[in-house]
């Protein structure tokens, strides 16, 4: 089942990483964290190593993550982006986030705003496991969204509607993550 339909189905899911239902309730017990870990560009783990962890344990274990993992909450898309996949995220820092409007990231967090934000972080998604070395200089990619990214590479930069990816590749269990240093918004 795609993402997309899974968000059509009304899928309520824990927010593992924040410990509160994604669904406004607050009495789900099943939501809980293991462990402490550190930034996956920190670890100098191999890519065997991190591809034991799904995208959301791989985010979550990523400190300049944690906006994406609140938000992955927030939208109810932690079990998707927990399922077999393969996904290829392009994963926005936080203080890609942070470069949003004024209190823009506040109003998409809001229950009112699920299905908004879900549209956003679905526009950050890609079927099938892409690799920095799939991509081609001004490919265009399908987005679970339903949107389109444009991919330019100059030497060693890749950029993705111009959000340069600063740390390509990252193995997990069910695809790749891209970290990128700005939040991608479909057209209007």
């Amino acid at each position: 089942m795609t993402i997309k339909k899974m968000l059509l189905l009304g899928l309520c899911v824990p927010a593992i990483a924040l410990g509160v239902s994604a669904c406004g309730s607050d009495d789900d017990d099943s939501s809980s964290s293991t462990g402490t870990t550190t930034a996956m560009e920190d670890t100098g783990t191999t890519d065997a190593m991190a591809a034991e962890k799904d995208i959301v344990a791989t985010a979550q274990a990523t400190p300049d993550l944690s906006t994406l993992v609140k938000a992955v909450g927030a939208a109810g898309l932690v079990e998707t982006l927990q399922g077999d996949g393969p996904y290829t995220v392009f994963a926005p820092t936080n203080e890609a986030f942070e470069a949003l409007p004024p209190a823009e990231l506040a109003r998409l967090l809001k229950p009112a705003n699920k299905a908004e934000l879900a549209d956003i972080l679905t526009y950050h998604v890609v079927e099938g496991d892409v690799k920095a070395a799939d991509l081609t200089d001004g490919q265009k990619v399908d987005t679970v969204e339903g949107g389109q990214l444009t991919v330019s590479i100059d030497g060693d930069t890749v950029k993705i509607n111009g959000a340069k990816v600063v740390t390509p590749d990252v193995a997990t269990s069910n695809g790749t993550v891209h970290v990128i240093d700005a939040v991608l918004l479909p057209q209007q």
